[in-house]
């Protein structure tokens, strides 16, 4: 249950470590596994002279507002064979303006109900779908 001024760690190689919730968007309060976000960057990766002009990707800087997807959420999941799922943090991957992810790489494990949310993308990236 991610909601307004909620803590997620950033788990692709935009550049991006820390976000924090501005908006969920849908009509709820509250947004789950595979629901898009608006998040403000917290905290990002330092951008040198060097890298700027190699990577496209180390473009996000503090305080840049982007769209977000929730991949792992500390509240647990319930799965439709009753088993029940739950991670150590909260986690998001950040969109482009096509809604396909902003980074290349996906970093940590993601939620199978990304598979069912036509997350397909991201769900092809992640090392391992939990």
């Amino acid at each position: 249950m991610i909601q307004l001024k909620s803590r997620l760690n950033v788990i692709d190689n935009s550049g991006a470590l820390v976000a924090e919730c501005i908006k969920v968007l849908r009509n709820a309060r509250w947004a789950e596994v595979g629901d898009e976000i608006v998040v403000a960057v917290k905290r990002a990766r330092p951008i040198s002279d060097k890298t700027s002009a190699s990577l496209s990707a180390a473009k996000i800087r503090k305080g840049d507002v982007r769209r977000a997807v929730i991949v792992r959420t500390k509240k647990e999941i319930r799965r439709p064979d009753g088993r029940y799922v739950r991670f150590d943090d909260n986690a998001c991957v950040l969109l482009n303006n096509q809604q396909q992810p902003l980074g290349s790489r996906i970093l940590g494990l993601v939620a199978a109900e990304l598979r069912f949310k036509n997350w397909v993308k991201i769900v092809s990236l992640a090392p391992r779908v939990v």
